[in-house]
């Protein structure tokens, strides 16, 4: 693998993983075909692996080619949509909310651990409160949290506070999370897949799926080749290919970008982010930003939810990071880049069934990297028999965008110029 296998990254830049898979020839057959070579498919298949059952993963370009490879690399406590699970499921939704809140962190930990896997793991998120308001709901968060006794490792940082956390007067608070963090995702990923192939799993890269079929007898079709299989799991935003009208309007794909510095150097970048946090602001438009283990500030985020990259990325977003950190003024900016992430109307993570034998789990609304792993073990369990949290989520109502394939990227960016608005006043 070289780094131009991928977009010009950070992350394909310092990818430490050279292998290559081969593409999908002649019909293969296993337990479970998992469509899709992100966090999403890979977990699954790695779970499916360490369950003994035999997998097939299919990847249409490269392992962590798409929104695993290329995000914000933030590993968030929880996942998104959780005040919607609640107030559709009651007492079994803030369950399975409590549940899971951590399970993605604990499922990646014990990976890293087991496999060897090196991907810059480091413990530290913070909300900061874009606006004064923000602090009332973060300490009536953190207040609940607390009650509910699973507060631990969160702390509210006040606005006076703030210049012990970071170097920027832009924000009024926020709150520490000390069992999230912030990770190198490619090479997550990439080592995910390696502990899979070692398993036995057989991965197939190039190998885009080009017809999927449920029920009895399950199957996969790619351009030169056939996966026969007792399960399928599309892992991964396939928005409406396949012609699956319950995934028709459900999520929409938004654009997300991200600039990184040269290494920082001298006492003015030092006071930037001095305790190493990964850092989310509170707007629905929002800003995210970190540090990488050589100093350089990986920052990301409010661009365009239009589906149309802009045509000068860094141009776009080094002026933001600007106005947060002045003392970045002179970092030259080394790699720009960015891509699409599935964003679901209501928030909540698509997990569900299509056909007998035909599942799927997509839409994780920025939250990735913690709630894939969250919902591979969920839907490798109902595979295995065990169906209670996956037939919570399956419950979920989700809205659905009419003309989603012909007029939903407007009707998105309508709604988060909306929001945008909204972040301003």
């Amino acid at each position: 693998m070289t780094a131009q296998d991928y977009i010009r990254s950070y992350y394909a830049a310092t990818a430490n993983d050279q292998t290559r898979y081969p593409a999908l020839e002649g019909t293969v057959k296993a337990d479970v075909c998992v469509i899709g070579g992100g966090f999403s498919g890979v977990a699954t298949a790695l779970t499916m692996a360490e369950r003994g059952r035999s997998v097939v993963l299919l990847e249409a370009k490269r392992i962590g080619w798409g929104a695993s490879g290329r995000n914000g690399g933030q590993m968030i406590g929880g996942i998104s949509g959780e005040a919607t699970i609640k107030k559709q499921l009651g007492a079994a939704g803030a369950k399975l909310v409590r549940d899971i809140r951590y399970r993605g962190h604990e499922i990646i930990e014990s990976r890293i651990a087991k496999y060897g896997i090196a991907c810059d793991l480091q413990y530290g998120w913070m909300e900061v409160a874009a606006r004064p308001r923000h602090m009332n709901h973060m300490r009536a968060y953190v207040e609940d949290r607390i009650k509910d006794g699973d507060g631990g490792g969160l702390e509210i940082v006040e606005a006076d506070q703030m210049p012990r956390v970071l170097g920027t007067s832009s924000y009024y608070g926020g709150y520490i999370d000390r069992r999230s963090g912030h990770l190198h995702p490619l090479n997550l990923v990439r080592g995910e897949a390696n502990a899979a192939a070692q398993l036995g799993v057989q991965i197939f890269e190039n190998s885009p799926a080009i017809k999927v079929h449920g029920g009895a007898k399950p199957w996969v079709e790619t351009e030169r080749g056939r996966v026969e299989a007792g399960s399928i799991v599309i892992g991964g935003e396939i928005f409406n290919r396949f012609g699956q009208p319950a995934l028709k309007g459900l999520m929409l794909p938004a654009g997300s970008y991200i600039i990184a510095t040269e290494p920082l150097t001298g006492s003015d970048t030092a006071s930037v982010d001095p305790q190493n946090f990964a850092v989310a602001d509170s707007n629905v438009v929002l800003d995210y930003y970190r540090m990488t283990p050589d100093r350089r500030m990986l920052f990301g985020g409010r661009c365009n939810y239009t589906n149309r990259d802009p045509a000068d990325i860094a141009g776009t977003m080094r002026p933001r990071m600007i106005e947060v950190f002045p003392q970045l003024k002179d970092a030259r900016v080394e790699f720009s880049w960015g891509g699409t992430i599935a964003i679901v109307v209501n928030r909540v993570p698509a997990i569900g069934r299509l056909e007998p034998n035909l599942y799927y789990l997509q839409g994780y609304s920025g939250h990735g990297v913690n709630a894939t792993h969250i919902a591979a073990e969920i839907v490798s369990d109902a595979i295995c028999g065990t169906t209670e949290q996956f037939d919570l989520f399956d419950r979920i109502k989700h809205t659905r965008l009419p003309l989603s394939d012909i007029a939903g990227n407007y009707m998105l960016a309508l709604g988060m110029l909306y929001y945008r608005i909204r972040d301003l006043l």
